[in-house]
Formats: C-alpha cells, sequence, structure tokens
C-alpha cells in the first residue's frame, strides 16, 4: 500500500506557531485601537469640545 508522505502528526506540529502569530496580530491590533481611543480621550478633556472636533477635522482635512 502507498503511505501518505506527511502524516497528521506532521500537519498538526504547524499550527500553534500560526496561532500564535494570528493572536499576536489581535491582540496588538486591539492594543493599537485602545491607544487611539485612550489618546482622543484624553484631548477631548484637555482642549474641550470644540477645539477637538476642530482638530480633528484639519487632520482629516490636511490627509485629503
Amino acid at each position: 500500500m502507498v503511505q501518505p508522505v506527511s502524516t497528521q502528526h506532521g500537519m498538526m506540529a504547524v499550527t500553534p506557531p500560526q496561532g500564535r502569530v494570528a493572536s499576536a496580530i489581535v491582540w496588538g491590533a486591539a492594543g493599537l485601537g485602545a491607544v487611539a481611543l485612550l489618546g482622543a480621550a484624553v484631548l477631548w478633556f484637555h482642549y474641550g469640545t470644540a477645539v477637538f472636533f476642530e482638530m480633528i477635522a484639519a487632520g482629516i482635512s490636511a490627509c485629503f
């Protein structure tokens, strides 16, 4: 009979590092989102609502 080149056990050994990389990407994106939200809250409390919205509008218009 023909034997498979790679076994199920050999294929499962590749899965955990990919899972760790995906988990690190998700946690990094969540951390970056939390930092952006915290930064927005700090700007909001420091400058007030009117100045905060003007700064956001100026930043967006500078990008385009």
